[in-house]
């Protein structure tokens, strides 16, 4: 059976798992009560950057003056925030061309052939040439920062002077997988949405419609690895995660510290041209196990302890940002990480 593949947020007509959410939503805005700016949070690929579609597709579609119909009422309305994917609304947002409608991602960098890996000033300022048009459709402006905890220092600032005055009948939905490392000014000026992980149940069932042939012992595995995110499960399955969780811990546990001949095979393979889903995947799964040993650390009171591993975890995370940032070599930073890891560990 061929696995039905996932629809990219701009253009998915579904969201599981955040139902509760969206009613509120759907609530505020239609009694004219939602912020002018809102915050989703949480892990990735839960769903947040499909509930900012879904929440810019309805208040295009329900705005004052929007695609009204023969009978001067807006696009058919389903159930929380759904509207008709029959709509012209639906098609021009999943194509990107709706005119009142503005996203704001990471750009990507010709020259290095690849995402930037944080969203720069540029980006951000093309939000206020954009506010200063008058919407095309009469209703509302609509602007999605997906990842907004990618915007550097500039660009945060940036942001930051539009949320202090935005235009009447405009809404800013930021999207963040970590909402703490956005400045605290951009925060207070938000109404921060906190989504949760998906339910184990949930999970098992969005796996067994994307990934059918998945076997069961697989499936739990990626399910565990996944910790709620059907993104980030699909993600698991397409790079081969559980082998490579796998044998990531062989080399971490391994008694008498790592094997280096074959944690240099390992990281050839992740640093090749063609590696780039696998070496990503990696990269999430050493942050992962980290945040792992940290939790469990400070389940037993070693509070210490728990502290070292945040540190290296923050320590690993800017050797792979700079990495990214100066196209440094991927063999040696997989390697210095196994070893920071290998070196903490034996000295629990």
């Amino acid at each position: 059976m061929s696995a039905e593949p996932i629809a990219p947020p701009r253009a998915n007509p579904e969201l599981v798992g955040h139902e509760a959410v969206e009613a509120v939503l759907r609530q505020q805005f239609d009694a004219g009560r939602l912020p002018h700016a809102l915050l989703l949070s949480g892990p990735r690929g839960i769903g947040k950057a499909t509930l900012a579609f879904r929440l810019a597709r309805y208040a295009l579609a329900a705005g004052e003056g929007a695609a009204l119909d023969m009978f001067g009422a807006a696009p058919a309305l389903g159930a929380g925030l759904a509207i008709s994917r029959e709509s012209g609304v639906f098609h021009r947002v999943a194509a990107g061309g709706h005119a009142d409608l503005l996203t704001v991602e990471r750009a990507y960098d010709s020259r290095r052939k690849r995402l930037r890996g944080e969203i720069v000033v540029a980006d951000v300022r093309e939000i206020g040439a954009f506010l200063r048009l008058t919407a095309a459709e009469g209703g509302w402006r609509v602007v999605v920062v997906d990842g907004a905890d990618e915007m550097n220092r500039n660009a945060a600032n940036s942001l930051l002077k539009i949320l202090e005055e935005p235009p009447r009948r405009t809404l800013l939905l930021l999207v963040a997988h970590s909402a703490g490392r956005l400045l605290p000014t951009i925060r207070s000026r938000c109404r921060h949405v906190p989504l949760a992980p998906l339910p184990a149940a949930t999970l098992r069932g969005l796996l067994a419609r994307y990934c059918p042939d998945l076997g069961e012992s697989e499936a739990a595995a990626v399910g565990e690895l996944a910790e709620g995110s059907i993104g980030r499960a699909l993600e698991l399955v397409a790079a081969g995660g559980v082998e490579l969780y796998k044998a990531m811990r062989t080399m971490l546990e391994r008694r008498g510290g790592i094997d280096t001949l074959a944690l240099h095979g390992f990281a050839d393979r992740l640093a090749r041209t063609d590696a780039d889903e696998a070496y990503r995947t990696v990269e999430e799964l050493l942050r992962q196990h980290l945040a792992r040993s940290a939790i469990a650390a400070t389940r037993q009171g070693l509070r210490g302890q728990a502290a070292r591993w945040a540190e290296l975890r923050a320590r690993i995370d800017d050797e792979f940002a700079r990495a990214d940032g100066l196209n440094l070599d991927r063999k040696q930073t997989i390697m210095g990480a196994f070893f920071a890891i290998s070196k903490a560990a034996s000295a629990v």
